[in-house]
């Protein structure tokens, strides 16, 4: 059964508007939540979510959001359509941003970590993405009973292991959990939005890269710019795009295997 949603009035476009409506999908609802809370006696629970896994320039970014179960903001959409809060894959651009408007202050709490292109050189993608979602989850205010995360993978599982070896956050790996569940819908869009902010401010440093428009990912014009100007300051050493730019492989830089196993595919 999905949950009531809340509408936020407001929000509406704005008249004359061309931005693209996000395609219609199924809202995120509590059901995991609530099997977490019987199951486990869980409380409060964090969803957490990633983005920028698979970008050849900018940090790795994990939100850790937290609800109270209450019903999710809705935003109104064209035509009396009305867009509810799912995985910031299928929310337009706009969308997201206003999600990211009134999500702050609905939520419980919310916290980012992230993990620098540096870093993730150092100690590989797998132990990076850990070490930011540790950081996210840190900055809770209250620390969660229980975490939910988008995936199959429980990327929190090593580093949060306590000295006893128990670990320090329970974790529920879900497929499409973005889709499925609210936390995790919430903290997909505001992982989007503040990496889709820093990766501005990149491209109003370093132009011609396109990082406003490809928030560090392999499109063409970052591509481009690549062959004829070399990686920047925030771009990943480590990655195997450098062995496509004879002028620049010599920038690349060679992991140490031992520093962080068992690599999540990057896609």
């Amino acid at each position: 059964m999905t949950d009531p949603i809340v509408a936020l009035p407001g929000l509406e476009p704005p008249p004359g508007s061309d931005a693209p409506e996000s395609p219609a999908a199924p809202p995120a609802g509590y059901e995991i939540e609530h099997e977490l809370r019987a199951a486990l006696g869980a409380r409060r629970i964090a969803g957490v979510d990633e983005v920028g896994r698979g970008a050849w320039a900018g940090p790795v970014v994990v939100c850790a959001a937290v609800t109270d179960l209450s019903p999710p903001p809705e935003l109104p959409g064209r035509g009396g359509r009305t867009i509810r809060l799912t995985d910031s894959k299928l929310l337009s651009a706009a969308h997201r941003e206003a999600f990211a408007e009134v999500l702050p202050g609905w939520l419980t709490a919310y916290a980012f970590g992230s993990a620098e292109p540096e870093e993730i050189d150092e100690v590989g993608m797998t132990e990076a993405l850990r070490r930011a979602a540790v950081r996210a989850l840190e900055a809770l205010p209250e620390p969660p009973d229980a975490v939910i995360l988008d995936g199959k993978h429980d990327y929190i599982g090593r580093l949060g292991a306590a000295s006893g070896g128990r670990p320090r956050w329970r974790a529920r790996c879900e497929i499409k959990a973005d889709q499925r569940s609210v936390s995790v819908a919430a903290a997909s869009v505001l992982a989007k939005v503040h990496r889709d902010r820093l990766m501005a401010a990149l491209d109003a440093r370093f132009p011609g890269y396109g990082f406003a428009d490809s928030a560090g990912y392999p499109s063409p014009a970052h591509q481009k710019a690549l062959a004829e100007s070399g990686p920047t300051p925030h771009h990943r050493l480590s990655w195997s795009y450098l062995d496509d730019l004879p002028r620049w492989r010599h920038l690349k830089k060679h992991r140490d295997p031992q520093a962080g196993n068992g690599q999540l595919t990057l896609l």
